[in-house]
């Protein structure tokens, strides 16, 4: 204790700690949550906001005040704005349960799939797991192939991209979706071809396996001796004359292989493969084809990708191009 000098108080001295307003508890957990919320694209379970020390109450009166709004059941957005394509895979996600995962061509979206339509969000579950509450255009799986080792370590569930991939091409409406998204996951440097070819092999049992693995042969820069191969056998299946394979052209901007010519009619058949779309191949092949026209060859283009999904419509293409030449074709009407 102290006296005062003129003896009219006596002062105890007491140490207090100083107390903090409700209002500010409430702000810093506020803050504390929206921060959760910004590292999963602005959208936070109920379950995570309760683990932070949020009360019911608090993320009432942040829903009356329109600070925040709910997404389903378990989720809610921390701004009233539209949700972004990554906020809506975390929706999907979190309201699936505890070990959902982005799967499949959603997953590739996520990872920097660009100019790929994606019908609907997958979301993969293990066999047997409780799925909490299925949202519209979520389409949620059950799968034998649940592994921990195929998602990725951190941020957003969700499956690596070359199981992504191999899912999506083996989940696809058709054959042609397929060797489309494999392809690009490519060609946008995305994954490996021979990522896809080791992930591929872990599959045993599929209606679509044996025509995956023709894809990502033709990936794997097998096209010298799958794509000129296949068009021989084609032609011979189709009553074509069957063409000489790698003729060699000298012109005068260098040497060159002819994938498919047929010398007698002067037509020839380049077959691109993924690399011929890449800005590195563009010119060189453009160059060639010129050259080649200037001396008058006729010239068509066959991708691998068509020769996997669309066979009938190059071939009628190169038996047109043979009759135009003069070539007669058994069981073709001449005009």
């Amino acid at each position: 204790m102290q006296r005062s000098l003129r003896g009219a108080t006596v002062i105890d001295m007491v140490h207090t700690e100083e107390i903090v307003p409700p209002s500010r508890l409430r702000a810093a957990r506020r803050r504390r949550a929206e921060r959760l919320a910004n590292e999963q694209s602005c959208i936070v379970t109920r379950k995570q906001l309760y683990a932070m020390g949020t009360t019911r109450s608090e993320v009432r009166a942040n829903l009356r005040a329109q600070r925040w709004r709910p997404v389903g059941r378990q989720c809610i957005c921390v701004h009233r704005g539209p949700l972004t394509p990554s906020a809506r895979h975390w929706v999907a996600v979190l309201e699936a349960g505890p070990r959902a995962y982005l799967d499949g061509a959603s997953a590739l979206v996520e990872a920097g799939l660009k100019h790929f339509m994606v019908a609907g969000i997958r979301v993969s579950v293990p066999r047997g797991a409780r799925v909490y509450r299925r949202l519209e255009g979520v389409d949620i799986r059950q799968t034998r192939r649940w592994n921990v080792d195929d998602l990725v370590g951190s941020g957003l569930p969700r499956a690596r991209p070359a199981v992504a991939a191999v899912h999506a091409a083996l989940w696809a409406r058709s054959n042609r979706e397929a060797a489309l998204v494999l392809t690009m996951v490519v060609q946008q440097g995305i994954v490996s071809a021979a990522e896809l070819s080791l992930e591929m092999l872990k599959v045993r049992r599929d209606r679509r396996r044996l025509f995956v693995h023709g894809v990502l042969h033709d990936l794997l820069d097998g096209v010298r001796s799958l794509g000129e191969l296949d068009v021989a056998r084609e032609c011979r299946e189709r009553g074509l004359p069957e063409p000489s394979r790698q003729v060699l052209r000298r012109a005068k901007n260098g040497s060159y292989y002819l994938d498919v010519y047929w010398v007698r009619w002067r037509l020839v058949v380049e077959i691109d493969g993924i690399q011929h779309s890449w800005a590195t191949q563009v010119v060189g092949d453009a160059i060639r084809q010129n050259s080649l026209a200037l001396d008058g060859d006729t010239v068509l283009r066959l991708p691998l990708l068509g020769l996997r999904v669309a066979p009938d419509e190059f071939f009628a293409q190169i038996e047109q191009a043979l009759a135009v030449a003069g070539c007669r074709i058994p069981g073709r009407r001449t005009a």
